[in-house]
């Protein structure tokens, strides 16, 4: 685990994805200064290459950078989109062995998160500096726990009937959609007794079901010992309806396992993006609609 975060530690923000221009991360820059920690916009910041922040080689270099760095103390991927995965094969990661730091992001860096935890270093799937402004104080409120102190627990009430049940396990996961391009890459034994996190945006319905029947068949669905779904945000249909919704979809595909499911959890591109600290355990609970997702330290 990254040690937390002190006053006057710098934290980089990085494009591995998107392009972003420094206009843009006002808001995030005024916040992490009331925190008392120093941002430090990276190279990548302003760089384009069509939608790109930067050549994959430019944005390699600046997360390597960041990360081999000792005055770095944590890096904040600047936005999501597409791209991460693109550079992962040119990043040495061994230094964060030795010295761990936080990695922060969501959407696309999931490729990233679950590249370090393959490695057996825990990051955080937190919202990113672009577009923090539009989000709840929560969300806000999250972020500076889960760096400054310790994550906090999560407790809520699903709209969308769940799945009762106990479990525990390490957080694993995110975006389904990323999730899915990096099967394969991974033994699917990565998996085994991890409570997995989804979310995605603006997918078609059949690609949901697509996705979510090749987690079943290639067997990580059957690996996992919870599930926690997040927001399935301006979904797609054709000119024949599908016939579910998203949760639909992945509630039929969950009702097939002996763990517990909740749904409606407040992560991904919804105004409600808590903090989850990927790699560590949680204990998930699950009754009727209401749903705990609580840290273990023991």
């Amino acid at each position: 685990m990254p040690p937390n975060l002190k006053p006057k530690d710098k934290i980089a923000i990085i494009c591995t994805a998107r392009a972003v221009e420094a206009i843009e991360l006002q808001p995030a820059l005024k916040l992490l200064e009331q925190w008392g920690l120093v941002p430090v916009l990276g190279n990548t910041i302003g760089l384009r290459q069509h939608q790109f922040g930067g050549t994959d080689l430019e944005r390699a270099q600046d997360l390597q950078y960041a990360i081999n760095n000792p005055k770095i103390k944590a890096i904040w991927c600047a936005r999501g989109g597409y791209g991460t995965a693109r550079i992962m094969d040119q990043i040495d990661f061994s230094p964060l062995l030795d010295n761990p730091k936080w990695i922060i992001g969501y959407s696309d860096v999931t490729a990233m998160h679950l590249h370090l935890q393959h490695l057996g270093l825990e990051s955080l799937h937190a919202q990113m500096p672009v577009d923090i402004e539009n989000k709840s104080k929560d969300t806000v409120e999250s972020l500076k726990q889960s760096l400054l102190h310790n994550p906090i627990d999560i407790k809520y009430n699903s709209t969308f009937r769940c799945r009762s049940g106990e479990s525990e396990g390490e957080l694993i996961g995110g975006n389904l959609s990323v999730l899915y391009s990096t099967l394969g890459t991974y033994p699917i034994s990565v998996f085994s007794e991890k409570v997995l996190i989804l979310e995605d945006l603006d997918e078609y319905l059949y690609h949901i079901d697509r996705m979510m029947l090749n987690l079943y068949r290639v067997g990580l669905l059957k690996q996992i010992s919870g599930l926690i779904v997040g927001g399935m945000n301006s979904m797609n249909d054709n000119a024949i309806p599908f016939g579910k919704t998203a949760y639909e979809i992945i509630d039929s595909y969950a009702k097939k396992l002996n763990i517990p499911v909740a749904f409606d959890a407040p992560i991904g591109h919804t105004v409600n993006n808590l903090a989850l600290c990927l790699g560590k355990k949680v204990r998930l609970k699950v009754f009727e609609n209401k749903v705990s997702i609580t840290y273990y330290y023991g």
